[in-house]
């Protein structure tokens, strides 16, 4: 059985990796292939075009994880719209029926909850473009494989931290973290529990559903989070204050459907993911 990776940067290459452990050949398609590990067969690809490379005629699933090149919106609606369509048309091209189709979404197409529960039950409502255009995306996906015979799985990952994505624990080391003066409330989860339910809901996972919110269990109060880093490393706890616009809105989602599946996390929690990615760095106050 082949698993076809379209998109294959940090997120895809983690999973491809666990993908192979576990037996399948793993095909990926990127840009530049040479960066791949040998583990994943290597395949040079632009998502923004339409000539792709030929797809494996025994692709059983195929994984759509892909980044903009920028944060605009145009960037976005290439990534995410016109990627997913073209990996599609491929499909269809070659006559590849693959048992499933996951694309990485994001709780971006919540907006703000105003630090309210959303789940896979909650009505999607983007306040910005990247939440609209994954939507955009998420409607593609489940409208183009309508009968055909694949499933349409759509992932919403929250924000994703772990090796190499260190955003808040450079901000506490650097002196620029500010714990917000209201309480606002931050979904995230690790980069290999990430890759890990891309694996579980692609090829394991009994009956899936359509759409899994993916985040861990805790979503906490980001001034919990900023206090636990600079516990960590021993900086004092950073300011309160004016913290700005809340990134990716105020809201707290449940994982409870992914749990549900069997999908089983190695990073529950902040604290471990944090404790973990600070060993790995070995950030310290000098």
């Amino acid at each position: 059985m082949t698993i076809l990776l379209a998109g294959c940067g940090d997120l895809g290459t983690e999973a491809g990796l666990r993908f192979a452990a576990a037996g399948h050949r793993v095909v990926g398609w990127r840009r530049s292939p040479e960066k791949l590990p040998a583990a994943i067969e290597g395949v040079a690809a632009d998502l923004g075009s339409a000539d792709l490379p030929s797809v494996p005629a025994d692709t059983t699933a195929v994984v759509v994880a892909v980044a903009a090149d920028s944060p605009t919106e145009a960037a976005y609606r290439a990534a995410y719209v016109d990627g997913l369509a073209n990996v599609l048309a491929a499909l269809e091209r070659d006559g590849v029926t693959p048992q499933r189709v996951l694309f990485v979404s994001s709780t971006a197409v919540y907006g703000d909850a105003g630090g309210g529960w959303v789940d896979e039950r909650t009505t999607a409502a983007p306040g910005g473009f990247s939440g609209r255009i994954l939507r955009e995306a998420e409607d593609l996906l489940l409208s183009r494989l309508r009968g055909t015979g694949s499933m349409p799985i759509v992932l919403r990952l929250g924000g994703i931290y772990g090796p190499g994505r260190t955003r808040l624990i450079d901000q506490v080391r650097s002196g620029a973290a500010v714990i917000p003066d209201e309480p606002r409330y931050t979904n995230r989860i690790h980069r290999d529990d990430a890759a890990a339910a891309i694996v579980h809901l692609a090829s394991t996972a009994a009956d899936p559903g359509p759409v899994y919110v993916g985040v861990d269990d805790d979503p906490a109060d980001l001034g919990d989070v900023l206090r636990y880093l600079a516990a960590e490393m021993g900086y004092p706890a950073p300011p309160v204050g004016p913290a700005g616009e809340a990134r990716g809105g105020n809201k707290r989602c449940s994982n409870a459907l992914l749990r549900g599946s069997g999908l089983e996390l190695a990073y529950p929690t902040f604290r471990e993911g944090y404790r973990a990615v600070l060993a790995r760095t070995g950030v310290r106050h000098p």
